[in-house]
Order: C-alpha cells, then structure tokens, then sequence
C-alpha cells in the first residue's frame, strides 16, 4: 500500500481498541468530533470524512459497525483493482472484518490487527480461507505474471484439482507431480496459461545510461535483448537505474513505465564507489559526468554489496545497459526516487467539489506547500503531513521552494485553491523552469523531476453552479489585480469584454488598498450593457460561511466585496429567473432561436 493505513473511531466505547492499534501500527487516529478524547484529527461528518479518505485512496480502519462504512463509500465502488482496504473492527476488537481489497491488503490488515487486539479475523476470501493463501497477492518481492489467469486457477484447486510446483513453493501448497494445473517460479521468461501460473522473484537490477534525447526505441530494444540473450525475464527486473543527471530523461524513464517498476538515481559520487567492480570502467565517462561508469555502476548500487553483474555493459550508438543480480529478491531500493510536484487545485473548499486525483496526490505526498489557509481547507487529509506555509505574496518564494524540495527526490504537493491553471501557481511554476540560470530560475536536479497539474473546480465554476447557469454562452475571466498585470492592460481587456459582451468572472476584484477598478469595470460595462444586468456575488464559495447574492449592475458596490467573492457579470443576454427555490441566473445560448426556426 502506498499509503499508510487510517483508524477511525466513532465512539468513546471504541476509543480504547482504536488507541491500542494505532499505537502498535504507528498510524493516525481520526475521532468523530465530541465522541472521541484524543485523536491526531476530528471530524463532525463520518460519512464524508469517510468518502474523503476512501477518494484518497486511504486505507480504512473504522472501529465502527460495517453498515457505516459500507453506505459511505458504496456510491464510489467502481474498479476493485484500485480502490483502497477497508475494514470494520468491532468495539472490542474482538472481530476484525475486511470489507474490501482483500487481495490488495486487507486481509494482511486484518491478520495484523487481529494479533493486537486477541481477536478473530473475519475472513471470507475463498482461497485465504480454504488454502490460506491468495494466488493474486504474491509475497513481496515476487511478480505474478499473468494476473488474468489466478482467478480461474484458484477455483480449479477450491473445487479440488492437483496442483504441480516448479521451482520455490511460495505459499507452502501441497504439491502433486501430476496435477493438472501448475504454480511456476522462475527468474527466466515463461508463458503464464490458464493452467499455469508464473511467478518472478525480483532479484535483478537494470542500469541504464544513454545520450541527451536517445531514440527510446533504441534503449528499450536494447534493453529486450539484452535480457531475452541472458534468459531473464522482464518480470523478474526489480528496478530501473541511473545517474542524477539522466533523472528526467525520456527514454530511461519510457522503460521503467514499460517494466513498471521505480526509476532511481544515484550520484556520480555513489556510483564512483563501485569503481572496483565494474567490467568496463572508462576514463571518457569519468572526464564526462565524474564516474567511470553509469550503467554497470548504477545497476550494482541498486541493492546490496552482494549484487554481481551478470550483463556486463551493452551499448548501441546512444544507449547503454547492463544488470545486476542478488542471491534474494530486492526488498530495498536503493538511491532515491527522481522527485515528483503535483500542482493541485483542490476547489474553492468542500472536500465534494475536490478530485478523486487531487485527493491521491494529496495522501501520496510527502509534503504540503502553500498559502496556508488553503492547507487548513484539506483538513483530515493534511494531518500527519510535512507542511511549509507561505504567506499570500511569497508565490514566487513558495514555488520556488516546492521545485527545490522535489529536486531533492521527494514527492511535493503544492496546494492551490481553485484550479491551479486559473490564477493560481500552475503558470508560475513552469515559468521559473522556463527560466535559464542567469534568470532566477532553478537549479538543475529542480528541472529533472517530475511535473504534474490536478485540474480542480475553479471559483468561477462553483459560483456558476451555485447560480444556474450564467455561463451558457460566451465567457471570459478577468483578474483586476494590478499586482502584476501593468492597469492600462486591465482597462484594455476590460473595453474589449465589454464591447464583445461577454459574461465576465472578476477574479482577485478588490484588495485592502486597490478599490477603485471594481468600480471602474462596472462603469466600463454599463457603456454596453443595461442597468439592470444581473451580477451575482459569490464568498467563500464551499464553506460554512459561503454567501451569495444578486444585485443589478448599476447598484453594485466595493464595500459589499472582498478578496474571497467572486464576481460575475451577465452578458447583455443573461437573466435572473425568480423560482421557487430562489433566483436563478443564466445566459440563453439561443436555442429558442433555433426551435423557431431562425438559425439555420
């Protein structure tokens, strides 16, 4: 599980069992707010806090009744493969249920958790039950590779079919030589069939080198033959290896997706001490990057001081590799992860408006960066977690920071409200990598690592939702910040807006001493538009305390804004529609039009 596991106390008649296992397991306590003494979070909505952690691919621990948990996450149960453990665990602890992930750790979980409370462990997997182990879920350090086939070989040998081993017995299995169907443990290529199941032990290490902007084609056919002439098959690679320097190249990278194993890197420093026992040390290499090898280095540095070489250095025009063995599959990697930034957008607030994909990126991160008032909207998800805040005003400060930090190899998530492409810290962060280094930009190992952006509902989207409809038709958005956008281009954009009759979302429309573009936008647009053009006001959109309201354009006012409301402005065509439950705004896009036969 890349994710540690949570527990999650309802009541204070659970408290004592969900203390004691978090404890003995090193994981937080989550506590339903007013029921639970002392918690590492509280929350005052089970159900939501629930789905919160379950979209976060967080394991679950609920010390709670298996109904509770069951109805919260039902409505996103969709891929068994990738949702996240859950088990229920009574009171007492006497009774420990995996609900779900059985085969991706739950009932490991519930074993463990079961030897810490004296309790029984309620396992209903067929295969754990009947033959206590589950062919889909190997020990670690070992692949299945042909996942597709366990299930029906599993329910060949319930339903009481001869089993033939070859080579290890990883799971301690009666063997029967002339059984029908077969478990095969191999270091070497094998075709899995719905009769046979192979297994790989990890216990190779690939290193890689090659020129700046290689064919990855090139390395990856070098790769295939280099293993397909030693006998050893792709499955049985533990990890894909290189110099720091190599961190953010295409080709190495391809190939450790192929093998879907971790890319590490290593210094020339780390490498250099391998020195003596490289097969083809060369001083070109050492006058080039500081060691006499990459490949051959990089794949001996990958495990322990017992790996051999057994490819020496392979190379084509542009492209080396060479792998390493261990007497034992590879449990530990080596050196460091090539460093990862997520920007993520998590919404104006409520976890519900935020991402499934915000939320994993979130819980598989090693550190928060951000304003920290946009930290504190994760709630739960942030407890637990490395977070450095900046201040409003230090964006530059704060991307930088989180650049560098992911250099280093860690995996950073830097949190933005909204969507970090709108107005937010996206287009900072790709600038200063843009930047070369007489230019304030970044280091070198920063512009290696990994960059991704998690889209999020941006303010304008969640003010448009909560209004109608305001956005049907054509739109743009307009910040009035003149921080960094010189005003004459503001005033520009805004006539442009104005004489296109575009609905408009004002973003960052007043500050403490900027108050007077607000109202000059509002004189701008009232040379185009009616007086009576609906604007809506939208605050703290998501949070308790959220506020909307409409005014007429001709009445709107400075002092009823802030920095947190969001100010849309109808079109010439927008409506306020009174309903029911309240008024509605929105722009026709012209389908009346076209029902009456006007457009062609």
């Amino acid at each position: 599980m890349a994710v540690k596991p949570v527990v999650l106390c309802l009541s204070r008649s659970g408290e004592p069992t969900a203390q004691k296992i978090a404890k003995a397991m090193d994981l937080q306590l989550h506590g339903r707010l007013g029921r639970v003494d002392i918690a590492a979070a509280y929350f005052p909505d089970t159900l939501e806090h629930i789905r919160s952690l379950f979209a976060s691919g967080t394991p679950i621990i609920g010390i709670c009744a298996c109904g509770i948990l069951i109805r919260a996450v039902a409505p996103l149960l969709i891929n068994k493969h990738n949702e996240p453990p859950v088990l229920a665990v009574s009171d007492d602890g006497n009774v420990v249920v995996p609900l779900l992930g059985g085969h991706r750790g739950a009932n490991k979980l519930a074993k463990q958790i079961s030897d810490i409370t004296g309790g029984l462990a309620a396992i209903t997997t067929a295969g754990d039950v009947t033959l206590g182990v589950a062919l889909d879920d190997p020990p670690i350090g070992y692949r299945l590779a042909n996942p597709e086939h366990a299930k029906p070989v599993m329910a060949a040998i319930l339903g009481g079919a001869g089993v033939k081993l070859t080579g290890e017995n990883l799971f301690e299995i009666p063997a029967d030589k002339n059984g029908t169907f077969e478990i095969h443990v191999t270091d070497k290529p094998a075709e899995g069939t719905s009769t046979c199941l192979v297994y790989h032990p990890k216990r190779f290490a690939l290193g890689l080198g090659c020129a700046r902007g290689a064919d990855p084609d090139e390395l990856w056919d070098l790769v295939t033959k280099s293993l397909d002439d030693a006998g050893i098959a792709k499955g049985a690679i533990a990890s894909v290896n290189s110099i720091d320097l190599k961190g953010d190249e295409p080709a190495i990278i391809k190939v450790a997706q192929r093998l879907d194993v971790p890319f590490r890197l290593f210094t020339s420093d780390e490498l250099e001490e391998k020195r003596d026992k490289l097969a083809n040390p060369s001083d070109v290499v050492f006058a080039e990057v500081g060691c006499h090898g990459v490949s051959e280095a990089a794949a001996l540095a990958a495990s322990n001081d017992a790996a051999v070489l057994v490819i020496e250095k392979q190379k084509t025009a542009n492209c080396t590799c060479a792998v390493s063995r261990t007497l034992e599959p590879i449990l530990h990697q080596n050196g460091r992860s090539r460093g990862k930034l997520s920007i993520i957008g998590i919404g104006p607030g409520q976890h519900s408006w935020r991402t499934p994909q915000a939320s994993q990126l979130i819980a598989q991160s090693d550190e928060l960066v951000g304003y920290g008032l946009y930290i504190d909207l994760l709630g739960p998800l942030a407890v637990g977690k490395i977070r450095t805040d900046f201040p409003l005003g230090g964006e530059e400060e704060r991307c930088r920071y989180a650049l560098e930090q992911a250099g280093k190899g860690k995996n950073i998530a830097l949190i933005c409200s909204g969507d970090a492409g709108i107005y937010a810290m996206a287009a900072l962060v790709f600038e200063l990598l843009d930047r070369g280094p007489d230019a304030c930009g970044v280091s070198d190992a920063a512009r290696r690592i990994e960059v991704i952006s998690a889209p999020g509902v941006s303010a304008l989207q969640g003010a448009a939702a909560r209004a109608g409809a305001p956005l049907g038709h054509d739109f743009c958005a307009i910040s009035l910040s003149d921080l960094l956008t010189p005003r004459e281009d503001i005033l520009k954009r805004l006539k442009a807006a104005a004489e296109g009759d575009f609905v408009i979302a004002f973003y960052n429309p007043v500050s403490k001493r900027r108050r007077t573009l607000l109202a000059e936008a509002r004189d701008i647009l009232l040379q185009y538009r009616p007086a009576n053009t609906p604007v809506m006001l939208a605050s703290s959109l998501g949070r308790p305390e959220e506020n909307i309201r409409y005014r007429k354009l001709s009445d709107l006012k400075v002092d009823e804004v802030d920095m947190l409301t969001v100010v849309l402005v109808g079109s010439s065509h927008s409506r306020l529609a009174k309903l029911g439950e309240g008024p509605r705004m929105f722009t026709p896009r012209g389908y009346a039009r076209k029902i009456d036969g006007d457009l062609s």
